[in-house]
């Protein structure tokens, strides 16, 4: 018979990892309240600081969001003026996201929440870089570590 504490749900690894995102999660909230994201939203806003102007694709291949996760955040962050989305000239099938001058100014407003996070989870700079391989990984292990 199998060790039944490898069944207990406590002692399952997904599980602590699960709760720790949801914990995360939550951890974000008062964060990111005052410039009006979400955390999807905010991992979007995220990738387009790093790099504007991309594809609909693109934008899902960065952030692991896809298509049906990623198409009402991207329709709410341009209802508040964040972003648009356009057509592209060379191919009218695919979608463009930009920056809004609005979605710009927002970096700044945002600039100190990864520092504030570091600081509320209270990790080593090393035990991140761990906990950073780790995480990378198990997604690769799985198969989505896009």
């Amino acid at each position: 018979m199998a060790d039944p504490i490898a069944h207990r749900l406590h002692d399952q690894p997904c599980f602590a990892l699960y709760t720790t995102v949801q914990a995360i999660q939550r951890a974000y909230r008062p964060l990111l309240e005052p410039i009006g994201l979400t955390y999807p939203q905010y991992v979007v806003m995220l990738s387009l600081w790093e790099r504007d102007g991309v594809s609909v694709v693109e934008l899902s291949r960065r952030t692991t969001l896809d298509s049906p996760m990623l198409t009402p955040i991207l329709k709410r962050l341009q209802q508040k003026g964040l972003i648009a989305r356009t057509r592209n000239a060379a191919d009218e099938r695919k979608l463009v996201v930009t920056l809004t001058e609005a979605g710009r100014a927002l970096q700044r407003d945002a600039w100190d929440i990864p520092a504030r996070m570091v600081c509320e989870v209270g990790l080593s700079e090393e035990d991140q870089r761990v906990l950073h391989r780790l995480c990378t990984g198990i997604q690769q292990s799985l198969g989505s570590g896009r």
